[in-house]
């Protein structure tokens, strides 16, 4: 992906990036920033059409945005004037489908959720961790192939962040979708990412790839728990010192530039 400047200068975003995900699979994508995260995530979601290359899913070419793909975004990007439950029905209704069909659905969704008892609240009146749940059950309810995910849990507090990743894995195991969650949390990435793809920068490319077992165990158990696993500690530690040397490269180049 080359982004092209009015001053006739471009930014290569994405360089030879090339990931094949399994259905069903867990990716996490962890990097500095500025390494192209989201823009491969709006590529996957259809909102950018890439410079070089192409996407697929099942064979076919993605060309734009499509209910088969759904988007949690940081913030929730709800309808502050709709409920919680036609916040969450949005996207069967606007389908043109009939409440008959849809609504076990999405009832069942806000119980998964743990929304069942506020179904009726106004959006407004609910926390930022709740209005997350939302987010997810909305993205659900439109019953997408795969669940794009970016920063989904970046601006909660710590505990209830701790709350939404248990959430996030045990939709994960019931649902058997496939998960695409972009993070700047290298402990988030190793929880949640089965699979977890580090990124760097200048351009944006695929730097690292690990296969973790972090997130089969979380489906089960207290993430506090799983933090304490031997591989834990040292897995943090080197992705951290890796991240920690792509940005004290990123900034000798700012200062030679400068």
């Amino acid at each position: 992906m080359r982004f092209d400047l009015p001053n006739g200068t471009s930014v290569q975003a994405l360089k030879d990036v090339s990931i094949d995900i399994q259905q069903g699979e867990l990716l996490s994508v962890l990097g500095p920033s500025g390494c192209g995260k989201t823009t491969l995530l709006n590529i996957i979601a259809g909102f950018l059409a890439p410079t070089e290359g192409r996407i697929s899913l099942k064979g076919h070419p993605v060309n734009g945005p499509d209910a088969e793909r759904g988007m949690v975004f940081q913030q929730g990007a709800l309808f502050e004037w709709m409920d919680v439950r036609a916040n969450v029905s949005f996207g069967p209704r606007m389908a043109g489908r009939r409440e008959s069909d849809w609504g076990s659905h999405v009832d069942h969704l806000l119980d998964v959720v743990g929304l069942k008892d506020f179904k009726e609240k106004a959006v407004y009146e609910l926390s930022g961790g709740m209005q997350q749940r939302v987010a997810l059950a909305r993205c659900l309810a439109n019953e997408p192939d795969v669940i794009l995910m970016d920063e989904p849990l970046g601006a909660l507090d710590a505990l209830t962040r701790e709350k939404m990743q248990s959430l996030v894995l045990k939709l994960w195991k019931e649902t058997g979708k496939t998960i695409i969650l972009i993070t700047h949390s290298v402990e988030e990435a190793l929880l949640l990412g089965e699979r977890l793809i580090v990124m760097a920068p200048r351009p944006g490319r695929i730097h690292t790839e690990y296969r973790l077992p972090f997130a089969d165990l979380g489906v089960n158990a207290d993430l506090r728990e799983v933090k304490k696993h031997p591989e834990f500690g040292p897995r943090r530690e080197e992705i951290l010192g890796m991240i920690w040397d792509m940005e004290e490269e990123i900034m000798g180049r700012t200062e030679e530039s400068a």
